[in-house]
């Protein structure tokens, strides 16, 4: 099985267990999306560590590793976790993205390939043969490849959805990428895909060395490209704020190794209670 079959066959594992027993990421996902009460982009590096340990408290033929900041540097791949299937043993680098409804993310092109790339075209591309000579070279070799598990969130209405773009079916539908010029709200221009029906899917930015990594790359929205999601969490789910995690961090940051102690074997306790109420073996 190769890391597209291994993502692939994670998701949608993930994707059985959440129609099942909803509640259980219901409440991770609520305890991450409250962290940003204690600040804008706290949530975004603590979701990394609570999927991980979702994965491992709560899907038995997977585990995680979260990689580590440290290692950021040398890494050879947008990856945040480490997931291994302990049935198969294959490891599969996954990337977690946490955004607001709108605007994602998918590849920072490390590389800086697929716009220098698009910029040698003279003009649009248009049909499916041409865009599928492009998209086969060497220059998007990683388009499909990206191991994205992005979390979206609606903070106004408070819902959340763990929404997966399908890399294939975007590349299977594109029959046009075209050069559209800087605008009031953008400095450099950007190369967009646009299916038969001339339905955006997704778009790549500005993205040469001297290029802001944060800015560059493929993106899509979560809005416009919508038949290109695949919804792991079977579409939006309700969060409340735990205002109780808020407290907590706020003791243990001015508590001892000891008291994290006891507060961890209580956790851990909970994390029992919920498995036996979900059913799982112990």
């Amino acid at each position: 099985m190769n890391v597209a079959e291994g993502y692939k066959d994670f998701t949608t594992r993930l994707k059985l267990l959440i129609s099942k027993q909803p509640e259980l990421i219901t409440t991770t996902l609520g305890n991450i999306f409250t962290l940003r009460l204690i600040g804008n982009k706290t949530h975004g590096d603590l979701a990394e560590i609570a999927i991980a340990e979702f994965i491992n408290q709560f899907m038995y033929d997977f585990r995680s590793i979260h990689v580590g900041k440290d290692l950021y540097r040398a890494k050879s791949q947008e990856e945040d976790i480490k997931v291994v299937n302990e049935i198969t043993k294959d490891e599969f680098p996954v990337s977690l993205k946490a955004y607001r409804d709108g605007d994602l993310q998918l590849s920072t092109d490390k590389t800086y390939s697929m716009f220098p790339r698009l910029e040698q075209e003279a003009g649009d591309i248009v049909g499916t043969d041409n865009v599928s000579k492009i998209l086969d070279e060497p220059a998007f070799a990683n388009f499909s490849h990206v191991n994205v598990l992005p979390l979206i969130y609606d903070e106004k209405a408070r819902r959340c959805n763990i929404m997966v773009f399908d890399y294939l079916r975007a590349c299977d539908a594109t029959v046009r990428i075209a050069r559209e010029r800087p605008g009031r709200k953008r400095k450099h221009p950007v190369y967009r895909f646009y299916d038969a029906e001339d339905d955006y899917i997704c778009e790549v930015r500005y993205g040469d060395a001297a290029a802001n990594a944060l800015q560059r790359g493929l993106w899509t929205h979560t809005r416009k490209a919508l038949k290109f999601f695949d919804s792991i969490t079977n579409g939006w789910i309700d969060y409340a704020d735990n205002l109780v995690l808020v407290e907590l961090f706020s003791y243990a940051l001015v508590s001892s190794a000891a008291g994290h102690t006891t507060a961890l074997d209580k956790i851990k306790e909970d994390i029992d209670r919920l498995k036996q109420q979900a059913g799982f073996s112990q």
